[in-house]
């Protein structure tokens, strides 16, 4: 029973340190200025992203205010939160939003190369035939 207890408290402290290092991450921030926001020192700031403190459970109110998000959105198990950052990448949402808008983004990155090479392979097969017909 104890062994329960001991993993599942790691792994709620990993998850919350994984969710923190996202949001702080896409926030665009450093560790240092998200420690500074908590009044904590950097140290302990990366032990909780380290999954190795659970004192971030005595900060929770100011990681909720500092990316905007509500207690429960931090603590799922489920998913991963992220938030805007200041450079107006994601506008939050979950992780997978994030890679489904990525992968769409590469998706038509491909389509407009390709119909950009279609319009070279036109034209040159327009080149072509009018070379032939001339010769």
């Amino acid at each position: 029973m104890i062994t329960f207890v001991a993993q599942n408290k790691f792994k709620m402290n990993y998850l919350v340190g994984q969710k923190l290092r996202n949001l702080r991450k896409n926030k665009g921030l450093s560790q240092e200025e998200v420690a500074d926001f908590i009044h904590i020192s950097q140290s302990s700031y990366a032990r909780i992203e380290n999954g190795s403190s659970n004192s971030w459970s005595s900060h929770i109110n100011a990681f909720c205010d500092l990316f905007s998000i509500t207690p429960e959105e931090l603590l799922k198990q489920d998913k991963i939160i992220v938030s805007q950052n200041q450079k107006g990448g994601i506008s939050g949402g979950y992780v997978i939003n994030q890679t489904i808008n990525q992968l769409s983004d590469k998706l038509i990155e491909q389509y407009e190369i390709r119909l950009k090479e279609k319009e070279q392979l036109i034209e040159n097969l327009k080149q072509e035939i009018e070379y032939l017909k001339n010769n």
